[in-house]
């Protein structure tokens, strides 16, 4: 498998940035630039210029992030980086730190989680993600991202200028169904297995950041402080589910203060 990297600022990379679900490395450069740092900006797995494999099973979070963390070792001198991952790339952000902590210097979760706690919620999850998936491939691409963008979860975005919008629209539409319906599959928050009973393993500094109309990730943000040893949580004003869009340069200054 092949991964499209956008590699940011002329230093060694220090930050691994992941994005959501339908998006690619491209949607971290505007929060990059308010960093002082260089950075490391993939296209995940079936999404953007990354391979899109027909086969469900090379998406599997703990193999994604057994690839990450060999992009890491062979792009950094001390095999060490602090990582920042949005929504589906937060879950996958957390997989790497619980299972490859020694490339992971710290960890910033943007309305990020561990996944379902209960058996039966993820396999009512699992059997909803099989749906869309199949309305992926059936519908095609500019269909499904007319109804995700129609999401009340993103429905703060609306409060963005019409130029970004149109814009992050165009970006969805090119990804491909195969490479979105199999990262459903085999990414989806009903394919992982939960990791809040690992959350107490995490032995580096964590920020956690949730928007303050986000009910469900600021409940989910919290309960994940309460288990992680060094966890510092951040609710963000006037801000939904992406606080990176919505409030990009609140969110910089957090994590440079998480930076010290």
């Amino acid at each position: 498998m092949t991964y499209h990297v956008i590699r940011f600022g002329a230093a060694e990379p220090s930050l691994l940035m992941l994005h959501g679900f339908t998006g690619c490395g491209g949607n971290n450069l505007p929060l990059a630039r308010q960093l002082p740092r260089s950075a490391l900006m993939p296209d995940l797995l079936g999404h953007g210029e990354t391979s899109a494999p027909a086969d469900t099973r090379c998406y599997a979070i703990d193999l994604a992030a057994q690839e990450l963390a060999g992009l890491i070792r062979t792009s950094t001198s001390d095999a060490c980086i602090d990582v920042y991952g949005y929504s589906m790339g937060g879950r996958l952000a957390l997989q790497l730190a619980l299972d490859h902590s020694t490339v992971v210097r710290s960890l910033i979760l943007e309305s990020g989680s561990p996944g379902l706690a209960t058996h039966v919620e993820r396999e009512a999850r699992r059997t909803a993600d099989e749906a869309l998936a199949a309305r992926i491939e059936r519908d095609g691409i500019p269909a499904f991202v007319g109804y995700w963008e129609s999401l009340p979860l993103f429905a703060s975005q609306a409060r963005l200028p019409a130029e970004r919008r149109a814009g992050l629209h165009q970006q969805r539409l090119n990804n491909s169904a195969t490479g979105l319906a199999n990262s459903l599959r085999g990414m989806g928050t009903g394919a992982q297995a939960s990791n809040w009973d690992r959350l107490t393993e995490l032995s580096m500094p964590v920020l956690l950041c949730a928007g303050a109309d986000d009910a469900k990730f600021v409940d989910v943000a919290t309960r994940m402080a309460e288990n992680i040893p060094l966890a510092a949580l951040r609710v963000v004003a006037n801000a939904g589910h992406a606080i990176h869009l919505e409030q990009p340069g609140a969110l910089a200054r957090i994590i440079l203060e998480f930076f010290g």
